[in-house]
């Protein structure tokens, strides 16, 4: 058998070079798209919570007038310090956070199971202030204080609605969507 002189096994190292190469593509492909189910989970999510919590709302939109035991605090009261979100606020009364359950008439809306937990608010009442949809005739032109047409102010009463897409202890590292908004009554 005659000897080979010049081979010292290039291909076999070429080769393994082109499949550590290969792996590592193939590797930071998975890499990508794990993070982009993440991502989408996440988002699903968060939708999750947000539809939770604006349900919520409408639930405390439509108890406010027939349930005033509902109402956590009057925040115009003298001595009242009401925070931007009552739900980190330590002094709040917490039968004062009324969770949404189906069937006993805080609403109809089932959270379902994918969702953490069922939704949660908080109602406080604003006080009264100035009602901008009722026309009195002041203001209706430049020079109607000089012609007589102060009209009378009228008032309605405020209340913050704060509604969240459930408790925070239930929910595990999950999504959590907090809404707030004023709501006039009367």
């Amino acid at each position: 058998m005659p000897r080979r002189v010049g081979q010292r096994g290039v291909a076999l190292v070429v080769a393994l070079l082109l499949l550590v190469v290969i792996t590592l593509v193939g590797l930071a492909a998975v890499r990508g798209t794990i993070m982009q189910q993440k991502m989408a989970a996440n988002l699903f999510d968060r939708q999750i919570a947000f539809q939770s919590a604006e349900a919520a709302m409408r639930a405390a939109m439509a108890r406010i007038a027939g349930n005033p035991g509902e109402i956590a605090r009057n925040c115009q009261a003298g001595g009242v310090f009401c925070q931007s979100n009552p739900f980190e606020d330590p002094n709040l009364d917490q039968s004062k956070i009324i969770p949404v359950v189906t069937g006993t008439g805080t609403g109809q809306f089932d959270a379902g199971a994918l969702a953490a937990s069922q939704p949660q608010y908080v109602i406080e009442n604003m006080g009264n202030w100035y009602n901008p949809s009722t026309s009195t005739g002041f203001g209706q032109s430049a020079n109607a204080h000089n012609y007589g047409a102060q009209g009378t102010s009228t008032t309605a009463v405020y209340y913050r609605i704060t509604a969240r897409s459930g408790d925070p202890s239930l929910v595990e590292g999950r999504a959590i969507v907090v809404l707030q908004a004023m709501v006039k009554q009367g």
